[in-house]
């Protein structure tokens, strides 16, 4: 690792008694805006991920692998953490343990982070964020955060049902949605949950039922199972990402509903978050009728941080990415909503083809 070989040099000229002057001495990376020093030194990163629940995570596994390879000068420690937060707090332990240079941290869920975060800063190892956000007394404990907007998430696919309900002339006392969560706590089921409550409260929509779907494809289908059961009045589901989505279609369709934006002929819409190659091609076929997307290419963004650390130059510590929305046609061209800093922007909606698809990389 950069920081022993590092130190086995300065004993080395401490021995020889050789006084020589360094550059960048007050720097504990000691590295070069490329990735790595002239001396051949590759940078260390530990990487906690949350699990593989969704094809979202995948994406983002992949990404963070082929930014941080052998080739690119880097050693990449990766720990999946299986979607529990102990797992992630023994791989951050483990990453100081092996005085890794940079830790990147997916968080299972927003709070519980303290501790183990100060325990990286004490040891001098910058910390980034990735994807779900940390909820921490100190601001401090952490270099960067890069990420989606989930609250603009959830506020721009509910300003799009809000137009396409009032473009197709359906009453907002006649929809009626389940959401399916995310996991609860993550930033990403934070946000986007709500955006939907705040939407109902504003247009006067009926929610007539919120409950974990866990990110997952199992739980997806096992909630609207459950749901269906329950409810027979349902016209629209809100699910927290596509692996849920897929889930509730399945669900759906095996209990005779048929799944498309007619609501006012009895079909069934499936709202859905991330636009993953498969999410979007239920789009192209209909059955989700909107895909908000959330970016999970977070490799090359988390590298552009640390080749700017490298280089000993400051980095924005929230950096959020561009995101857009597609929808199954064109009966909503944009929509304007509320950031979680306040502003409000415009977003143009992106109708699915396949030639859409197939540009995408993920």
């Amino acid at each position: 690792m950069k920081k022993k070989v590092l130190s086995l040099l300065l004993c080395s000229m401490m021995v020889m008694g050789t006084l020589v002057g360094c550059g960048s001495s007050s720097s504990s990376d000691g590295g070069t805006s490329d990735g790595g020093s002239d001396s051949g030194d590759t940078i260390t990163v530990g990487f906690s991920q949350v699990g593989a629940e969704s094809d979202w995570r995948t994406a983002n596994t992949a990404s963070m692998k082929e930014t941080f390879s052998e080739d690119n000068g880097y050693t990449l420690i990766f720990d999946d953490a299986q979607q529990k937060q102990e797992n992630q707090i023994t791989a951050i332990r483990n990453f100081i343990q092996q005085e890794v240079d940079y830790i990147v941290l997916a968080p299972v869920t927003e709070t519980g982070w303290d501790t183990v975060l100060q325990e990286a800063k004490d040891a001098g190892i910058p910390v980034i964020i990735v994807d779900r956000m940390v909820d921490v007394s100190d601001d401090s404990l952490y270099t960067a955060w890069v990420g989606s907007d989930f609250r603009a998430e959830g506020n721009k696919a509910c300003e799009w049902l809000n137009s396409f309900a009032e473009a197709k002339g359906i009453a907002a006392s006649d929809l009626n949605i389940v959401d399916i969560q995310g996991t609860i706590g993550a930033s990403a089921q934070i946000g986007r949950t709500e955006g939907l409550n705040d939407a109902v409260k504003k247009y006067g929509w009926n929610l007539v039922a919120q409950q974990t779907g866990e990110f997952t494809q199992a739980k997806g289908q096992e909630v609207m199972e459950s749901l269906l059961k329950q409810n027979d009045n349902i016209n629209v589901v809100y699910c927290e990402n596509d692996n849920e989505a897929f889930g509730a279609i399945d669900a759906l369709e095996a209990a005779g509903y048929t799944v498309g934006d007619d609501i006012a002929n009895g079909e069934v819409m499936v709202m859905s978050f991330d636009s993953t190659n498969a999410g979007l091609t239920d789009v192209l076929s209909g059955k989700i009728t909107v895909n908000t997307e959330c970016n999970p290419l977070h490799g090359p963004r988390v590298e552009e941080i640390i080749k700017k650390l490298e280089a000993g130059e400051d980095v924005d510590q929230l950096q959020y990415v561009d995101e857009s929305i597609f929808a199954v046609d064109d009966t909503v061209t944009s929509v304007e909503a509320e950031t979680s800093l306040g502003d409000t922007s415009k977003y143009d909606v992106t109708v699915v083809t396949q030639d859409v698809i197939d540009g995408r990389a993920y």
